[in-house]
């Protein structure tokens, strides 16, 4: 019985690859459903824009110090 081996390589390879691109395609289906249930169900809470920004504010002013206090210190020394 004769049999080409490159051909037979070729199946098993489509054959290989064909199921890894269907697992994939399956996985990235469930992980859209998974994420949708989950933002449905569990939404993220939404944050009161005015304390956003004053508390914002207030951090941005400790970062700069921070950092100036940073680059006076590293110059001194």
């Amino acid at each position: 019985m004769d049999t080409n081996l490159v051909i037979e390589g070729f199946k098993f390879m489509a054959l290989g690859m064909g199921t890894v691109f269907a697992f994939l395609t399956v996985m990235i289906i469930c992980m859209n459903i998974m994420s949708y249930i989950i933002h449905k169900f569990f939404p993220e809470p939404q944050a009161n824009a005015d304390a956003t920004s004053a508390n914002a504010q207030k951090d941005n002013k400790k970062i700069i110090a921070a950092i100036t206090a940073a680059i006076a210190h590293h110059r001194q020394g």
